[in-house]
C-alpha cells in the first residue's frame, strides 16, 4: 500500500513536534542524572530552563510572523536541522555558561523557527470543521514520538549502566534523530499552497507582507488573549509534570531508574488522552471539554499538594499522577483548535499563534525557577507540595479563562462579521 503524502505531512509533524523539544526538556526523564553529569544544583538547573523559555518567549512572535510569511517545509528542515546540531555539542558536558548559551540557542531554533511553522501546517492541514481532529492527531503523534524516542534511549541508557557516558549517548542520539526528521522533512513536504483551505485566498500583496494593521487587528481581539490565558495556565500545570521523576525518588523514595520509568510512563498516556480528546472536543465543543479537563487537573494537583510521602503512598500517587497526565494531554492536544472556534481568521493564524504562545508559553520562564527555588528553600516534600499547590491555582484561573470563551464563542459563530469577539466595521 501507497501511503498518501498527506498522511506522510502529519506524521512528520508529529515525530518532529514531539522529538525536537527532547533535547532542551531532556530533565523531564533524566533530571538526576544531569545533575550528576553536568554539576547543577536544583537552581541552576532551573535557570537553563529558564534561560531556554526567556529566548522563546522573544522568538515567538517574529516566529509566528515567519510562518505566515515562508513555507513550512523550509522553516521546519532548519529548525530540525539547527537544534540537532547544538546537541551534539551539549553532549560533551560543556561548561556552565556554554550551556546556558545552548539552551537560549534552542529557545530561538525551536520556538523562532519551528513552532509556528508546525502550528500552521496543522491548522492547514484539516479542515474548518475538524480542528480538535487535527490538532488532537498532532499531539497524540507528538505523544508516541516521545514514547518511542524516550522508552528506547532509556533502554539505552540503562543498559550502558546509567552512567555519565550514556546520558551522552542519549543526548547524541536525540541529536541524530533531529537531523534525520530535518531530511525527511524536506523530501516529504511541499513549498506549494494549502489545498484545503476553505476561506477565499489572500490577495498576492498581503501573501507578500504583513502590514502593520493587520498585527493591531489581532491585538485587538480579546479571544487571542483569552486563549492565550489559558495555554498560560495549561502550560504552567504541565511544567507539573516535568518534576514527576524527581517527586517519585525524593518523596515516595523510587529509585533514579524508576522514577525515570514513571516519567516514561505518563508519556505513554499522553497520545491516548489527546486523541480521544480531538474527537470528543469537535462534537462537544472545544472551550467546554477543556473547561472540565481543567478542573480535573486542578482537584489533581491539589491533591498532590496534601499526599504524604513515602513507600505506601506509591500506588496513590502513581494513580493522581495518571490522572492528572489525562487532564494536561487532552488540554494541550487541542487548546489551539481553539483559534478555529474563536473566529480567529486563517490568514492571521501565525501572527495569533505568536501572540498566544508569547503569553501562554511565559511558565518556560517562571516555572523552572519556582520549581527550583521551592525545592532548595523547602527540601523534599514540602517543596513539592507547595510547588503543587501553585498549580492548582493556576488551574483555577484557566477555568475562569476558559469559562469566559465558552460565553464569548456562540457569539462569534453567530455573527459572520466577528473575528476572534472583534466586531469589524
Amino acid at each position: 500500500m501507497i501511503i498518501s503524502q498527506r498522511i506522510l505531512v502529519m506524521v512528520i509533524l508529529c515525530f518532529s513536534g514531539g522529538i525536537i523539544f527532547m533535547l532542551p526538556f531532556l530533565r523531564e526523564v533524566y533530571y538526576q542524572p544531569m545533575q550528576a553529569a553536568f554539576g547543577h544544583d536544583n537552581t541552576e538547573m532551573g535557570i537553563l530552563m529558564s534561560v531556554f523559555g526567556t529566548f522563546s518567549l522573544l522568538a515567538y512572535f517574529p516566529g509566528g510572523w515567519l510562518a505566515d510569511r515562508f513555507s513550512p517545509r523550509r522553516l521546519i528542515t532548519i529548525g530540525l536541522t539547527v537544534t540537532g546540531l547544538a546537541g551534539f555539542y551539549f553532549s560533551t558536558f560543556p561548561a556552565y555558561e556554554v550551556s546556558i548559551v545552548i539552551h537560549a540557542f534552542w529557545g530561538a531554533s525551536i520556538s523562532l523557527v519551528f513552532w509556528g511553522a508546525m502550528i500552521k501546517a496543522t491548522r492547514n492541514w484539516g479542515s474548518t470543521t475538524d480542528q480538535g481532529k487535527s490538532f488532537g492527531i498532532l499531539e497524540s503523534g507528538r505523544g508516541v514520538a516521545e514514547i518511542v524516542s524516550s522508552t528506547a534511549f532509556l533502554a539505552v541508557f540503562t543498559w550502558l549502566g546509567s552512567s555519565d557516558y550514556a546520558l551522552s549517548t542519549v543526548i547524541l542520539l536525540f541529536s541524530g534523530t533531529n537531523i534525520g526528521l530535518a531530511v525527511a522533512a524536506w523530501l516529504v513536504m511541499d513549498d506549494g499552497p494549502r489545498k484545503n483551505e476553505a476561506e477565499p485566498a489572500a490577495d498576492s500583496e498581503q501573501q507578500d507582507q504583513v502590514r502593520l494593521s493587520d498585527i493591531t487587528r489581532v491585538l485587538k481581539m480579546p479571544m487571542v488573549w483569552l486563549i492565550s490565558l489559558v495555554v498560560m495556565t495549561a502550560y504552567s500545570a504541565y511544567w507539573g509534570t516535568f518534576y514527576f521523576t524527581p517527586y517519585a525518588s525524593d518523596v515516595f523514595l523510587m529509585s533514579a531508574a524508576m522514577g525515570g520509568a514513571v516519567g516514561v510512563g505518563k508519556m505513554w498516556l499522553k497520545p491516548i488522552a489527546a486523541l480521544v480528546v480531538g474527537f470528543v472536543g469537535d462534537r462537544l465543543g472545544i472551550a467546554r471539554t477543556i473547561l472540565f479537563l481543567f478542573i480535573v487537573m486542578t482537584l489533581s494537583f491539589f491533591g498532590f499538594s496534601v499526599l504524604p510521602g513515602g513507600v505506601e503512598m506509591i500506588v496513590p500517587m502513581l494513580l493522581n499522577v495518571a490522572i492528572a497526565s489525562i487532564a494536561i494531554f487532552g488540554i494541550r492536544g487541542v487548546y489551539f483548535a481553539l483559534l478555529e472556534e474563536g473566529g480567529i481568521p486563517i490568514a492571521f493564524t501565525g501572527i495569533a499563534t505568536g501572540i498566544v504562545s508569547v503569553v501562554g508559553f511565559t511558565p518556560d520562564i517562571f516555572m523552572p525557577l519556582l520549581g527550583g527555588v521551592l525545592l532548595d528553600t523547602y527540601p523534599g516534600a514540602e517543596g513539592y507540595s507547595y510547588l503543587y499547590l501553585a498549580i492548582s491555582g493556576f488551574g483555577l484561573i484557566g477555568s475562569v479563562a476558559i469559562w469566559s470563551i465558552m460565553i464569548r464563542t456562540p457569539e462569534a459563530k453567530k455573527d459572520p462579521q466577528r473575528d476572534g469577539d472583534l466586531e469589524i466595521a
